[in-house]
Order: C-alpha cells, then structure tokens, then sequence
C-alpha cells in the first residue's frame, strides 16, 4: 500500500518510486482490475500517473486503485447519467492537446459500459485513440469456464423481462460458439431456468467475483446449474455466465414444442388468443407464432 500521493506522473509499485511514461496527447483507454489490485500492468500505472486527467465511471471505486498506487492524477466523472454533457468538455480538452486516460469501473473499458461514443467522437475529431490493455471479466471467466474458446460471443446482459429474455435466449440459440452474458444477481435464477428452457441441456459455467476473495465457477448442464441456484446457492457479486454452443437440435426442438403447445391452445382457444398465450409461455414473436398458427389450422 502506498503510504500517501505521490507527485503528478509518478507512482510506486513492489515498494518502488517510478516515473510514469511520457504520454502522446489523445486518448488513453485503460483496463483496470476486476478486482485484484495486482492485476494492473505497470504501463496501464504509468498512463494514469502522468495522465492530464483520469475520466472515471465511479470515482470512488478508481480513488481506491489510486490511492494503492500513490497516483495523484486528478479525477472526473464520466458516466451513462452525464455523458452528454461531459462529452463536449472532454472532446475541447483533447483538441487542445490534454492527455486523458478513460477508465470503467472495473476491467477494460467500452465493455458494457458507457465510453464508446466517446472514442467514436474522438476518432471523429481526429484525436488520438490508445489502448492499455488489460483484465477483463470476459476473458477471465472464458478461460476458466472448461468451455470451447475457439468461438465466443459476448451479449452483455439479456432483457430483465422474461418474455424478452427468452426470445433472444431463442435468437442467440443458432450462435456457433460459446455464449459469454453478465447477469445481476437477483435475476441469476431466472436467467438460468429461461436457458435452460430455450437451450436445454448445453454445458455451461456460472463464474462468479473472479479474482476476488470468493472467486467461484460452478459447470454444470444449464437445468442442474438453474436447479442449483433457484434452491439458494449463493449468487451475490458480479457475475458471468458462459454457455456452451448447442449442436442445432435446439431449432426443430422449439419448432416442435412450438407445435405442440399451439395445437393445445387451438382446442380450446380462438386464433387470437392461442397465439398470445403460446407467445408469452415460449417468449417468442406473436407473427413467428401467428404464421405458424395459420399454417396448422390449414393442415388437413
């Protein structure tokens, strides 16, 4: 820990004083931990010591790194509540050749959180774009998951409602690679009963607080690992869950529960109404299940 600030552009780390690098002007996008403070790279230390100005989603959170690293760079705000206001003074500072690192709350930047119209203006504005590459929460949970890492694709958080959810769980389902999600905790059972449901039994991982002090990953199916949590297993922190890619059954799968739940509606229900039922059950479309609906009824 260092025993207080240091003066602008240095930094101390193993218990040594160091001068941070000279920085080009231009925009400097620096990944940070997910969580252990040791995780930082030393250029990523010597980009925020001699940084003009450090842009940050929650200052609190970064003032903890700062402050273990003795870096005295001055802080401001830049978040998804005043982005719009503060784009414009970031973009008049860099034309007038500042130096500013960008920082998320944890890992690398621009990865569900709000800095991309930044960087898309800047390099709008010609002004100089660097990366300082680091940890991410994507990367640490792929390749601990015991999943294929050949293919992946990151989807960020899945609609809150359950309807909506599963309908892009349902889009997401023809994806040849392994599917890498954020969930909050109070949704995380939900979540997994929504895939397991719209997947099925595909391979998938739960990682939790990786790097932290309760680092956890649970494998499992995706019906064990929803079991698994709808009966209380801990799920508090941020968390990652990755999902193995299916081997195209899941589509005739869900065309044939899609059939089978349609004809039982129409015994009993108008047109309408068996299609809005059947939509909301399997959070899919009304016309996907309304073309589908008609095609049955002229069956023979």
């Amino acid at each position: 820990m260092s025993a207080g600030p240091l003066p602008h552009g240095q930094f101390t780390a193993f218990g040594v004083r160091a001068e941070g690098q000279a920085l080009a002007p231009g925009l400097h996008v620096v990944a940070t931990p997910i969580g252990n403070l040791g995780d930082i790279s030393l250029r990523a230390l010597g980009t925020l010591a001699a940084a003009d100005l450090i842009l940050a989603e929650d200052t609190r959170v970064t003032k903890v790194l700062l402050a273990h690293y003795g870096i005295s760079t001055p802080l401001a705000a830049y978040h998804e509540h005043n982005a719009a206001e503060m784009r414009p003074k970031v973009l008049a500072r860099l034309e007038a050749g500042a130096k500013l690192a960008l920082v998320s709350d944890a890992g690398t930047p621009l990865v569900s959180d709000p800095g991309y119209r930044l960087v898309e203006d800047a390099v709008a504005g010609g002004h100089a774009v660097t990366g300082v590459p680091g940890p991410s929460a994507v990367l640490a949970a792929l390749v601990v998951a015991g999943l294929p890492t050949d293919r992946f694709f990151f989807e960020g958080f899945l609609p809150p409602k359950a309807a909506a959810r599963r309908a892009r769980l349902t889009e997401l389902a023809g994806i040849p690679g392994t599917l890498v999600l954020f969930e909050s905790p109070r949704r995380l059972a939900e979540m997994l009963a929504d895939a397991a449901a719209m997947l099925g039994a595909r391979p998938a991982a739960v990682a939790r607080e990786l790097t932290k002090l309760h680092e956890t990953v649970r494998r499992g199916a995706l019906p064990a690992l929803a079991e698994l949590y709808a009966a209380g297993e801990t799920a508090r922190g941020e968390i990652v869950v990755l999902i193995g890619a299916g081997d195209g059954a899941e589509a005739a799968d869900a065309g044939d529960q899609m059939d089978a739940r349609l004809r039982l509606a129409l015994a009993r229900l108008s047109l309408k109404e068996a299609v809005a039922q059947v939509s909301a059950e399997m959070g899919l479309p009304r016309r996907k299940i309304y073309a589908r609906a008609l095609e049955l009824t002229r069956t023979p």
